[in-house]
């Protein structure tokens, strides 16, 4: 099971760097919920999507490998670099032409194959210091 649930995984994250934001659903349960941060819940797989179509848009060359992924039973852990060139607006952050690059770590919880559950955590004060200068 716990391979199965990494190449999920996987492939859900591939879909997102080749931008194929139509394919997302078939990896998510109806049930899915999107944690941005801690506890601010964002129910289906459209609100996940609009936050990953806002960040290809304001980013050129708008990459996210995986570094590592752990799995045991039905959740995963990925380790992941996120980086960039901030080519337009984004968070009301104008932009800057900087590249910014950090590292984000993501809890998925799978339930049927499908992932319910993406909970994503990452330094939000680095991102914007990077972006301001």
């Amino acid at each position: 099971m716990t391979e199965a649930n990494k190449a999920t995984v996987r492939a859900f994250y591939e879909a997102i760097n080749e931008q194929r934001f139509d394919d997302l659903a078939q990896y998510c349960h109806p049930d899915f919920v999107f944690y941005h941060q801690v506890d601010t819940p964002h129910p289906g797989v459209a609100g996940f999507r609009a936050s990953e179509e806002k960040n290809f848009a304001a980013f050129d060359d708008w990459q996210m490998p995986i570094v590592e992924l752990i799995a045991e039973g039905d959740q995963v852990a990925s380790y992941m670099i996120f980086e960039g060139i901030h080519a337009r607006d984004w968070a009301g952050i104008p932009a800057s032409g900087r590249k910014l690059r950090f590292s984000l770590f993501m809890k998925l919880t799978l339930r049927d194959g499908l992932i319910v559950e993406k909970r994503s955590h990452f330094d939000r004060a680095d991102i914007r210091q990077q972006l301001a200068g």
